[in-house]
């Protein structure tokens, strides 16, 4: 998988202290964006699927997958996502996709059985939002896996 970076004990990226691994490749390009760096899919470094659970079971927190959009990388992150859970791990991951676009794509589809919450839609910088935890604006949803249901959580407006 190409990574970008991997922040640990982080909490920006939901809930509690989490590892964020912060995969190459996205092509949303949301004008706006506060990490356009990320757009390039041959960005960052290679690090195997067992290299990344190694640092992650090291870190012992929940786990954040986001980037540039995770779900360009789609076969390795089903295999990573397999992986987390298998530790018994919490998974939030963000996109640029919404949650009906993956849902009408055979392959991104596979991602919702896998993963506890999606952070879905992009970032429309006219619709900023600060005061929105876990996500920089409000067209952006905070979903429940598998069901694509709103997040509960009294954290959240």
């Amino acid at each position: 998988m190409r990574v970008l970076k991997i922040v640990e004990g982080t909490s920006v990226d939901g809930p509690g202290l989490r590892t964020s691994v912060y995969l190459a490749g996205c092509r949303h390009h949301c004008q706006g964006c506060h990490n356009p760096q990320s757009w390039d899919p041959d960005g960052g470094r290679e690090m195997s699927v067992s290299q990344l659970l190694e640092v992650i079971s090291e870190n012992e927190a929940d786990v954040t997958l986001t980037g540039g959009d995770p779900l360009m990388q789609i076969e390795p992150l089903l295999e990573l996502a397999k992986g987390i859970k298998a530790l018994g791990l919490n998974i939030w991951l963000y996109t640029g996709y919404t949650f009906e676009q993956i849902m009408s794509d055979d392959s991104l589809r596979r991602i919702t059985g896998t993963v506890d919450t999606i952070v879905d839609g992009p970032f429309i910088s006219s619709l900023r939002d600060t005061s929105l935890l876990f996500r920089g604006s409000s067209n952006q949803r905070i979903l429940n896996m598998p069901a694509g249901t709103p997040w509960e959580s009294g954290m959240i407006d």
